[in-house]
């Protein structure tokens, strides 16, 4: 093979890898609003909950943050952003993987 053709496929896998680990954004920000997120938080200002900036900024580069957040949203819990408690949203309010793509979108967002 030569080292052309070689350079497209690899370029060409390595952007169908990004796409497909990126979820995307409106799908994310729907599976929000679904699972009404949206009555305590918004993207950029705080409400009941933190904005989901503020979120994004406090976990920026925290590798465990995604199985600490998906436990957070699924049990429930207060402390980390004052005394209001978030409520237990359990798997029949927002599915696993629902969850996991907007966990990806908010920690995304700048």
């Amino acid at each position: 093979m030569n080292q052309k053709l070689q350079n497209s496929l690899l370029l060409g896998l390595a952007a169908a890898t990004v796409m497909l680990a990126t979820p995307p954004a409106q799908a994310s920000e729907a599976i929000v609003k679904k699972a009404r997120c949206v009555a305590c938080h918004a993207t950029d200002q705080k409400r009941v909950g933190p904005s989901y900036k503020e979120v994004a900024a406090k976990y920026k580069g925290d590798a465990k943050a995604p199985a600490m957040l998906f436990d957070k949203v699924r049990h429930g819990g207060a402390g980390n952003w004052g005394q209001v408690p978030m409520i237990p949203h359990p798997a029949d309010k927002i599915g696993d993987d629902d969850l996991k793509a907007a966990i990806a979108w908010i920690l995304a967002l700048e």
